[in-house]
């Protein structure tokens, strides 16, 4: 029997079987003598053992992996932003935006309490990169048909600041499958909550998750020399600059520059790749 891990606690991994049961599982001793650990969003084969209990007997090979939170198979990550309150943190959300293109997951943007603050900034900032961009209202219930569909079939993580609305957001999302007040409390952040990662399932296919902890750039996994490889809006401009191996920041006739002069691609973004490649460069390259 397949299925998908969407909860683990204390050792014990809860599976949605392609049956549409719920089995209770432990990991074969294989996994710990070859130091692999089962992850929420893996897909595995488990032997039943009886209607609720199994073990874990094979895992599938992983589409993509995070280490906070550690999780599996994310196929889009969904960074929330707020119009206000708080205000937007733009290297904050670049800095998820760049973990997403590294770890090889389709990022998009959702722009929370629209119904307070115009989301113009937000949208000009991020016209160019080509990232799907959804306008929400929590308080208002407000989520576009687009973002439905675009979740479909898919398991989705969620991010972004504290008090941007994602706890509000996942609870519409997943409506009639868990009681409002039962997903926020399990979502909720809090100074003596104890946080696990659980994938939500959508009624129209596909999961949902908060990722806790998912903030930290990971420096390690990226190279300085392909850092504007994951800003998308730079791409069409690389080739033109003067210098091969262009860093963008301090040579003459740089054609990235340039195009931020010209309004092509936002300053803030910029600044958020100089601020990011400053970090970069300091880690030994040879040991990625």
């Amino acid at each position: 029997m397949q299925g998908i891990i969407f909860k683990g606690i204390g050792g014990f991994y809860y599976i949605k079987a392609e049956n549409g049961v719920v089995y209770e599982c432990k990991a074969r001793g294989i996994f710990r003598k070859e130091k692999i650990k089962p992850m929420i969003g893996d897909r595995v084969e488990i032997e039943i053992i009886d209607e609720k209990h199994g073990n874990i007997s094979k895992i599938m090979p992983r589409t993509s992996e995070l280490i906070r939170p550690p999780v599996s198979n994310i196929d889009l990550l969904i960074v929330v932003v707020a119009t206000i309150n708080p205000n937007p943190d733009f290297y904050f959300l670049d800095k998820l935006l760049v973990m997403a293109e590294a770890r090889g997951i389709k990022p998009a943007i959702c722009i929370n309490k629209t119904d307070i603050s115009s989301s113009q900034e937000i949208k000009q900032i991020y016209k160019n990169t080509k990232y799907p961009i959804f306008e929400t209202s929590a308080k208002n219930n407000s989520i576009p048909d687009e973002l439905y569909d675009y979740l479909k079939g898919k398991t989705t993580a969620f991010a972004g600041l504290s008090g941007v609305g994602k706890s509000s957001l996942l609870s519409l999302l997943v409506g009639d499958e868990l009681e409002t007040g039962e997903i926020s409390d399990k979502i909720q952040r809090g100074k003596h909550t104890t946080r696990h990662v659980e994938l939500f399932e959508l009624k129209d296919g596909g999961y949902v998750l908060d990722t806790p902890g998912f903030s930290s750039f990971e420096a390690e996994i990226i190279k300085v020399s392909e850092l504007c490889g994951y800003f998308p809006e730079m791409s069409e401009y690389l080739d033109g600059c003067r210098f091969s191996g262009c860093a963008h920041i301090n040579e003459p006739d740089c054609r990235v520059k340039d195009a931020v002069n010209d309004g092509f691609i936002s300053k803030s973004r910029y600044e958020s790749y100089v601020k990011m490649y400053d970090i970069l460069k300091q880690v030994k390259q040879w040991e990625l």
